[in-house]
Parts: structure tokens; C-alpha cells; sequence
């Protein structure tokens, strides 16, 4: 796994040596992790993605080449197998593996074919699939990094980008983003946000091409780890839009309850959880399923239970009501448009 991760929050408990929160398996293979800027990460991690597939694609011609002079059965059995599971993160670590084990002893082959191991050797290491991640928040993939995050996302490669979405601009003091949903005070919007949250999830969803996700781990664990092994496994872009509550949110109780507060998000309509998997309309299927239910009816009770609404009632009780009445609209608005997807799907 090879790991782009914007500046921000994700960055800070992502690389703090004392709690790190990645390590490696026995054969010593982990996560390749480094931090970009905070404006140009989805650039970032492409260009890894570009220097890992140029170096791959040199090593597959070499394997051909092998194929083309090896007399050796075995030697011609474990290239093509290796061939077959290029994109298959899996099978693909096996094939490498076995690959390169049988390079090492090789015998009464021509000069031609040892030298070409040798220049697979060199380079063993890119020889399995690699599995290559964006992480960055809302400032960023809304915002700030939004024309590269869409540049990314329209190539068409396969390169897989987590959004941890706090709604603010968390790591510089809470200001609003354009995740910032309705009636939330933050820093720029301290009379509340008076228009609604910018919809990420349907702008990558219009290209077709791309697997779309979003999650609350809380709410559904099971949708969550569904929708990562998905993501992954899926050869081509894609984008998982994961809730993720914040200090700046003023949870009652604090952040020992933000499981639980992803669940009753959901549970209210606030955050809703599906998956758009291009796959499944190759079979003739829906691509877009949703996984949550919404009632609507919750949607105040949960956002009082936050410091950023129930500080506006107090403050400007009047504007409260008026903008709390138009995001509850949004989100039955948004769950009706989320269930016209999920219903009408013309084959």
C-alpha cells in the first residue's frame, strides 16, 4: 500500500511516531506513507501512481520477453499466471512472489533470459500490484484541492482516495468549507451557513467510471469494510466519503461518543450510507445501492445534541429556526434523490 496524505489532521495522527497508526506484517511489507501539501495531494499521489504503473509496465514487458526465449515450463507457467493477475491485488502478490523465488534458481537458461531476471530482481519490489491511496479531508477534497481531486477521479486510473469529512476546516481552527452543511456555526459563518453542503459524492458518481462510496464506520461497520474491500478490488478510480465527527463539532459528551454520533447521523438523515459500484452495471444491475434509511423527524433532535447548532438557537433563535427548518429539507430532499437512484435504474 502506497499512502499520498494531505496536510491536515489525518497527517498529524498518520505520521506521529510515538502512535502510529500503520505497521508491517512478517514478511516486513506495510504501508509506503508520505505527506504532500496540503493544496496539490491528489496530484501527489497520481504521480506515484504514474511512476509505480511506468515502472510495472517495463517489468511486464520483461516477463514477455522471458515467456518468448524461456524453454523452461515451469518458468513460462508462472509469467502468464503472473500476466493474469496484474490487476488482481490478491492473486497478483502470489504470482510476484512465486515469480520471483523461481528468477532467483534459475538453471541452463540463456544469457539473454538471466539477464533479463536480473532486471526484474532490481526492481522486485514494484513487481506486485500496489495498492495506492489519497487521504486528505473536506478542506481539501471540497475545497482547496478540489480541481486536482476531479482531475484525478477523470483519468480513469486506479487510484483509490479517502475523504475524512468534518464538515470544517478542522486542522486551522474550524473554519466553514463547502462541506459545511446548513445552520452550522464555524469560523466565516458565525450567523450559521446559510447555503446547503456541496455534494462531492454525486459529482464523482456523474462521470459513470468511478466507485463511490460513503460510510460511517459507527453507523455500520460492516458497510464500511464493504465498501474499502470494493473500492480496492475495483480496477479504476475511486472515492470513499467517510463522516467523520470533530472536536469543532461539540459533541455533548465529547469524542468518546463519536461512534455513537455517527449512528445517530445516519439514523436522522443527516449522513446517508450507499455505494456506486460501475461493476455491478456490467452485469446488468443497479450500481447504486443504498445501505441506510433516513427519518427525518430525528434530524433536530441530533443536531441540538452538537455545541456548532444549538449554539446558533441561542445566539440568533429566530435565524435558528429558519435555517434548521431548510437543512431538515435538504436532507429529505436528498434521501428522496438517494432512493430515486436506488429504485429507478433503467437496464
Amino acid at each position: 500500500m502506497m499512502i499520498a496524505n494531505a496536510t491536515g489532521c489525518s497527517s498529524i495522527w498518520g505520521a506521529s511516531a510515538p502512535a502510529s497508526s500503520y505497521t508491517k506484517n512478517q514478511e516486513g511489507h506495510g504501508p509506503a506513507w508520505a505527506n504532500s501539501l496540503f493544496e496539490d495531494n491528489a496530484e501527489f499521489g497520481f504521480g506515484m501512481s504514474l511512476a509505480k504503473d511506468a515502472i510495472r509496465e517495463r517489468l511486464e514487458l520483461y516477463v514477455k520477453e522471458i515467456i518468448k526465449l524461456t524453454q523452461d515450463s515451469n518458468l513460462k507457467e508462472l509469467c502468464n499466471f503472473y500476466l493474469e493477475t496484474l490487476s488482481d491485488s490478491g492473486k497478483n502478490q502470489l504470482a510476484a512472489g512465486n515469480l520471483i523465488k523461481a528468477l532467483k534458481n534459475l538453471n541452463n537458461e540463456p544469457k539473454e533470459v538471466l539477464n533479463l531476471a536480473n532486471k526484474i530482481l532490481k526492481e522486485k519490489d514494484y513487481l506486485s500490484k500496489k495498492s495506492i491511496w489519497i487521504f486528505g479531508g473536506d478542506g481539501w477534497a471540497y475545497d482547496i484541492g478540489f480541481g486536482g481531486l476531479d482531475h484525478v477521479i477523470a483519468s480513469g486510473k486506479n487510484v483509490n482516495i479517502l475523504v475524512l469529512d468534518t464538515e470544517v476546516y478542522s486542522n486551522t481552527g474550524g473554519q466553514a468549507s463547502k462541506a459545511t452543511p446548513t445552520g452550522s456555526i464555524a469560523q466565516f459563518a458565525a450567523g450559521g451557513k446559510a447555503n446547503k453542503k456541496k455534494d462531492l459524492a454525486s459529482i464523482a458518481m456523474s462521470y459513470g467510471y468511478v466507485y463511490v462510496a460513503q460510510v460511517a464506520m459507527g453507523a455500520n461497520y460492516n458497510q464500511c469494510i464493504k465498501a474499502f474491500i470494493e473500492a480496492e478490488k475495483y480496477n479504476g478510480p475511486s472515492i470513499i466519503i467517510a463522516y467523520a465527527p470533530c472536536i469543532n463539532h461539540g459533541i455533548k459528551g465529547g469524542m468518546s461518543y463519536a461512534q455513537l454520533e455517527q449512528k445517530r447521523a445516519v439514523e436522522a438523515g443527516y449522513w446517508n450510507l450507499f455505494r456506486f459500484n460501475p461493476d455491478i452495471k456490467l452485469e446488468g444491475k443497479n450500481p447504486f445501492i443504498l445501505d441506510s434509511k433516513a427519518d427525518t423527524s430525528k434530524y433536530k433532535d441530533f443536531i441540538m445534541n452538537e455545541v456548532r447548532y444549538n449554539a446558533l438557537k441561542r445566539s440568533f433563535p429566530e435565524r435558528s429556526e429558519k435555517l434548521f427548518k431548510e437543512a431538515e429539507n435538504e436532507a429529505q430532499d436528498k434521501y428522496n434523490y438517494l432512493l430515486s437512484l436506488s429504485d429507478n435504474f433503467d437496464k
